[in-house]
């Protein structure tokens, strides 16, 4: 049996979104989950910044972290799921849960991230109506 992964395979197959962003937050792998779940392609995604994907209202926190990240070589979310908005490619909002890696090179230096993202839109949805429905029945109006 040949145990040999194909990682080129493994990273086109995967249900989740895998995006790998340089050191200067420039795009360099975009999965197909990717083009799913935010809507470009990897042709339009790749060689773009992240910006493509964060809201603006997040952008100067996300920039600032990204670029400490990059500096320290680490992260200070590990190995911490993180749920965050997220832009689509037609404007509108999503709600995504992702764990985030620093990729080094040769000389230990920082030199991008790898995300492995899931869409949670629709769970999230669900879970605020779930918690509005408790809400409603604890405490009814009169």
């Amino acid at each position: 049996m040949n145990t040999t992964v194909d990682l080129h395979q493994l990273v086109q197959c995967m249900g989740d979104a895998i995006i790998v962003a340089d050191a200067h937050e420039k795009i360099i792998l975009w999965n197909p989950a990717a083009t799913r779940i935010f809507g470009y392609s990897a042709a339009e995604a790749l060689g773009q910044t992240l910006d493509l994907i964060v809201p603006e209202r997040q952008r100067h926190q996300h920039n600032a972290g990204y670029s400490n990240s990059m500096k320290t070589g680490t992260t200070r979310y590990g190995a911490s799921l993180l749920k965050v908005p997220a832009l689509h490619k037609d404007g509108s909002t999503l709600s995504i849960a992702f764990t985030v890696g620093m990729l080094f090179d040769d000389h230990h230096q920082a030199n991008g991230v790898v995300a492995v993202i899931r869409d949670e839109t629709e769970r999230f949805a669900q879970e605020r109506a779930l918690k509005k429905r408790i809400a409603d029945l604890e405490n009814p109006q009169a």
